[in-house]
């Protein structure tokens, strides 16, 4: 199912009816303000294991989904945030970056590296925004491709057609096609670029 959706002020009605798919543990294709992203409920892993399934992986073989959180304040229910990190984050965030951090108790294992890290991002997309929001709570983060497409893809319709599993797509007009820049922290505090995407890297100092 396609719903087009206005991008910059998303109507609440159609946000409702996406958050209503969230909630039972379906599937949406939403834009993050980078890639267009698979999202399900963090906290239901039916539908985090149907992500995988629609990517044509598992949790086995795939490393862990990042997920979206609605500002700082819920970064730090879901990962242990330094106070330089927070300094950093406080600069950067909404935005194009995912930060990976220790995770807390809160999140599931799904979602969670063997090293009990776990990938975050606040999204400065108006829609992405306004779901996490209703929602209240976290959304996976995954590029909408399977693990052996070279590219995500952008065009709402092509994903509705490609991935028929998908409960609902939601067109707010066509994706980007880079990726986050994916940002860690060493032990000696100082900030790492893991991945080099949207988010320009000359201003992490």
């Amino acid at each position: 199912m396609i719903v087009s959706i206005h991008p910059d002020h998303p109507q609440p009605r159609k946000i409702k009816q996406a958050v209503d798919v969230l909630r039972d543990g379906g599937v949406i294709a939403y834009p993050t303000g980078t890639v267009f992203g698979f999202g399900a409920d963090v906290f239901n892993k039916k539908a985090v294991d149907k992500v995988y399934r629609i990517k044509n992986t598992s949790a086995k073989n795939h490393k862990p989904f990042s997920f979206l959180c609605a500002d700082l304040s819920d970064i730090s229910r879901y990962a242990i945030v330094p106070n330089n990190a927070y300094r950093l984050m406080k600069r950067l965030v909404p935005g194009p970056y995912t930060f990976i951090l220790e995770a807390t108790r809160e999140v599931p294992k799904l979602c969670m590296s063997p090293r009990k890290t776990v990938g975050i991002r606040v999204p400065d997309h108006p829609v992405a925004r306004a779901i996490l929001q209703e929602l209240g709570g976290p959304v996976i983060s995954t590029s909408a491709q399977r693990v052996q497409d070279e590219l995500p893809l952008n065009d709402p319709e092509e994903i509705a057609r490609v991935f028929a599993e998908v409960d609902m797509v939601l067109d707010a007009g066509l994706g980007g096609m880079t990726p986050s820049t994916v940002l860690a922290f060493n032990e000696y505090g100082e900030v790492e670029v893991i991945r080099e995407g949207a988010g320009p890297v000359d201003n992490l100092t």
